[in-house]
């Protein structure tokens, strides 16, 4: 057995034992069918994040599952996006007060619940036919938008954005070229027909090539600048008011540039390991960028967020929130709304045990005093 295969077998994901577990039931239930498999899930008491994955494996054509599973190349980083969280050990306090906790945060000047928000993920509705609107409802749904040569392409989406009252624009910079996701080039993924990209629907887009899979689809490939650069974050400033967030930040070096360039906030990614791979995991990431952000804007991270403990680490580490994208799109996959709904609940609900645990009863409470890092180890270690 190959390291990979190893990690892959030990991963943190849950998947082997409640893929069993939905065969059971299936196997009880008499077939495999779309109802069926739903009254298994009924069946099942689902207790934390990662068992939607299973369900939705189980649920979704083997294409659609892949696409939204999968990691570049060796899936080194996917991996390490959620084990580098579980080197990240806790310093509790003891005999506070916990009794009334407060998860509220302020993101860009507005008040959420809590810091737990859902990052932009596409392609929704081949997990669920309701897809970005059963999300919509379940939380207030954070967009995004991807540079394209054609400018007057982008003009015409931050316009719309605008005018349907988004607060805030993330574009996204670590895609200059798409990763190798070798899934998808076994699977031969195609958009399938039933799929429209609803963004540039009603755009000028000028001339577009069809083809057999999707043209649209094709042309919003082909059109990812290359050459994007920071003069292209202070074009984007020039044509909209609101703020804008850079999400794909991995280095202190691009968190001063990306300040410099009048980005309002940051968020450290790696595209869900989907782009790189062997990047650092953003929680790895994460300390660097916000020491070199040195609080003039907000820090924030995605990647590997499955816990409420995960969001404590981010936290303590000096993000002001988390995003999550693929336990939404299983969750929307298993049980649309409902399992975009419990999704959160549940890591609400970890999240506040965690703070109550740790002798926090407010975010202004987590303190990086409250954890213990692999590095804090070696250190620790160096002066015994």
């Amino acid at each position: 057995m190959t390291k990979q295969h190893e990690r892959r077998r030990f991963s943190t994901y849950a998947l082997p034992t409640l893929e069993n577990q939905i065969k059971v039931q299936m196997d009880e239930l008499g077939n495999k069918s779309s109802r069926l498999l739903a009254l298994a899930v009924e069946r099942m008491e689902i207790t934390n994040v990662m068992e939607y994955e299973a369900i939705a494996k189980e649920k979704l054509p083997k294409m659609f599952y892949d696409y939204y599973a999968s990691g570049a190349e060796d899936e080194w980083t996917l991996q390490e996006n959620r084990e580098a969280f579980s080197r990240i050990l806790f310093r509790p306090r003891i005999l506070i007060d916990v009794s009334k906790i407060d998860m509220a945060a302020t993101v860009l000047g507005f008040k959420i619940s809590m810091p737990i928000m859902i990052a932009p993920t596409a392609m929704q509705k081949m997990a669920h036919p309701d897809g970005e609107y059963a999300t919509a409802r379940a939380a207030s749904a954070a967009g995004t938008i991807m540079v394209y040569k054609d400018r007057n392409v982008v003009e015409q989406l931050v316009r719309r954005a605008e005018k349907a009252g988004f607060k805030a624009i993330a574009l996204t910079v670590d895609t200059p070229r798409l990763g190798r996701r070798e899934a998808d080039i076994k699977n031969r993924f195609t958009l399938p027909p039933f799929l429209t990209l609803k963004n540039f629907e009603g755009l000028n887009l000028g001339k577009m090539d069809k083809t057999d899979d999707s043209g649209l689809a094709s042309y919003v490939a082909g059109q990812i600048d290359r050459s994007l650069s920071w003069k292209d974050v202070l074009w984007l400033q020039s044509i909209t008011s609101l703020p804008i967030l850079v999400k794909g930040v991995l280095t202190a070096e691009d968190a001063s540039l990306a300040i410099q360039n009048g980005a309002a906030g940051i968020i450290v990614s790696n595209h869900g390991a989907r782009q790189l791979d062997y990047v650092p995991a953003t929680i790895t990431a994460l300390e660097e960028v916000v020491k070199s952000a040195q609080g003039r804007v907000p820090v924030f991270l995605d990647g590997g967020v499955r816990r409420g403990t995960d969001v404590f680490k981010a936290l303590a580490l000096g993000a002001s929130g988390v995003f999550i994208g693929r336990p939404v799109v299983f969750s929307l996959a298993a049980e649309g709304e409902v399992g975009v709904r419990k999704v959160l609940q549940m890591l609400r609900d970890e999240f506040e045990l965690t703070m109550a645990l740790s002798g926090c009863v407010s975010l202004k409470d987590i303190t990086r005093n409250h954890i213990i890092t692999p590095s804090d180890r070696k250190y620790m270690s160096s002066r015994l």
